[in-house]
C-alpha cells in the first residue's frame, strides 16, 4: 500500500498507514488499566481481611467463626475467646523467638500446636462427634445434663449429691471441681494424642531424620510433663473422692475454694519457695482467686441474660428487645475481657510455680 502525505504542514513528510492509525488512537492514561498499565502486568495483591475481626490471625478468625456455626453456648464461647486471645498471644511471642533464632530445636512450636490442639479437643472444633461438653460454672438444670465423661466421677457426684452432706453452695463447689477434673482429662488426652502422633511419624520417617537427637529429646520432654499431669489427675481424684465421702471441712481444702487455685497452692507447697515467697504468694493466690469469682457472677449473668433476651425477641416489643441486645453485648464483652485476664493470670502463676519445682528438682 502507497503511503500517503499527512497534513500541509508536514509536506514531504510520508507516514504509513499502520502508524498513522497508532497515532489517531487515543493511549489510555497510566494507572486506568490498560493493557501495558502496572495495574495489569504486577501480580494481584492478597484481599485485605475484614476490619473489626475478633483475631489479628486468620486461622483463628476461622476457629471463631466455626464456633459460631456450631451454636456454641455464650458462657463456652466467651471462654473459647479467651483461650484464642491466649494462643494468639503465645503464637507472636513464639514467631518473635524465631526470627532471633531461639526456638532452634522446636519445642516451643511443638507447645503451641498441642494447646491449640488442645482447644479444638475442648469446644468439638476437631469434627469429633460429642467432643464438646464444656459448661458454665453455674449450677443449674445443665448440672444434670452435663456428662463427667468418667463413670468413677459420676458415681462420686451422685453419691456427694445424694448423701445429704452439702449445702446447695457446697454442692455448687463441689461441681466446679469436678469440672475442672474432667478439663484437664480432656487436656491429658489431647496431649497423649499429639504425642501418639509425633512419635508414629518419626517411627515411620524413611531414612535419618535430621536433628533426630533433638526430637528424641524433646519427645522424653512431652513424655515427662505427660507423666506429670497424669500423677496430679491421680490427686486430683483422690482429693474428689475424699471430699465426696467426707464433705467440706477441716482438712479438705479450707484454704482456697476454686479448683484452679487449690491446684496451683498444692503445687506451691511442694515447689523450692521460702515461707516468705509462699505467704506472698497466698495472698497473689486470694487476690486471684476473687478475680476468678468476679468472672463466675458475669458468666452467670450472661447466661441469664442470653435466655431473657430470647424470651423477649419472641414475645417483647421493640424497644425492650433494644434494651436487652444492648445488656447481652455489655455482658458478653465483659465476660471475654475477665475470661482473658483470668487465662493469662492463671497461666503466670503456673509458669512461676512450675519453674520453682523444676529449679528443686
Amino acid at each position: 500500500m502507497a503511503p500517503r502525505r499527512f497534513g500541509s504542514g508536514l509536506r514531504g513528510l510520508l507516514v504509513p498507514l499502520p502508524m498513522l492509525l497508532l497515532l489517531l488512537v487515543p493511549w489510555p492514561a497510566a494507572g486506568h488499566g490498560g493493557k501495558y498499565s502496572r495495574e495489569r502486568n504486577e501480580p494481584e495483591r492478597p484481599p485485605k481481611r475484614e476490619p473489626g475481626g475478633e483475631f489479628r490471625m486468620e486461622k483463628l478468625n476461622q476457629l471463631w467463626e466455626k464456633a459460631q456455626r456450631l451454636q456454641l453456648s455464650p458462657v463456652e464461647l466467651s471462654e473459647l475467646h479467651a483461650d484464642l486471645k491466649i494462643q494468639e498471644r503465645d503464637e507472636f511471642s513464639w514467631k518473635k523467638l524465631k526470627a532471633e533464632g531461639l526456638d532452634e530445636d522446636g519445642e516451643k512450636e511443638a507447645k503451641l500446636r498441642r494447646s491449640l490442639g488442645v482447644i479444638l479437643a475442648k469446644y468439638g472444633l476437631d469434627g469429633r462427634k460429642d467432643a464438646r461438653a464444656v459448661s458454665s460454672n453455674s449450677l443449674g438444670d445443665g448440672m444434670e445434663q452435663d456428662s463427667l465423661e468418667d463413670p468413677r466421677l459420676e458415681k462420686l457426684w451422685h453419691k456427694a449429691k445424694t448423701s445429704g452432706k452439702f449445702s446447695r453452695a457446697e454442692l455448687d463447689k463441689l461441681w466446679r471441681e469436678f469440672q475442672h477434673h474432667r478439663e484437664k482429662v480432656r487436656e491429658y488426652d489431647a496431649m497423649l494424642g499429639t504425642l501418639s502422633a509425633a512419635e508414629d511419624a518419626q517411627e515411620n520417617a524413611i531414612g535419618p531424620v535430621d536433628g533426630g537427637g533433638v526430637r528424641e529429646e524433646v519427645l522424653r520432654g512431652r513424655h515427662a510433663e505427660l507423666k506429670d499431669r497424669l500423677r496430679g489427675l491421680s490427686q486430683g481424684f483422690d482429693r474428689l473422692r475424699r471430699v465426696s465421702h467426707q464433705g467440706y471441712g477441716a482438712g479438705a481444702g479450707a484454704e482456697f475454694e476454686e479448683p484452679r487455685v487449690i491446684d496451683l497452692w498444692d503445687l506451691a507447697q511442694s515447689a523450692n519457695l521460702t515461707e516468705e515467697e509462699l505467704a506472698s504468694l497466698r495472698e497473689e493466690l486470694k487476690h486471684f482467686e476473687v478475680k476468678i469469682e468476679k468472672h463466675n457472677h458475669y458468666q452467670k449473668q450472661l447466661e441469664i441474660s442470653h435466655q431473657k433476651l430470647k424470651h423477649v425477641e419472641r414475645f417483647g416489643d421493640h424497644e425492650h428487645v433494644s434494651r436487652n441486645k444492648e445488656r447481652y453485648a455489655m455482658l458478653e464483652e465483659k465476660t471475654k475481657e475477665l475470661g482473658y485476664k483470668v487465662k493469662k493470670h492463671l497461666q503466670d502463676l503456673s509458669s512461676r510455680i512450675s519453674r520453682a519445682r523444676h529449679n528443686e528438682l
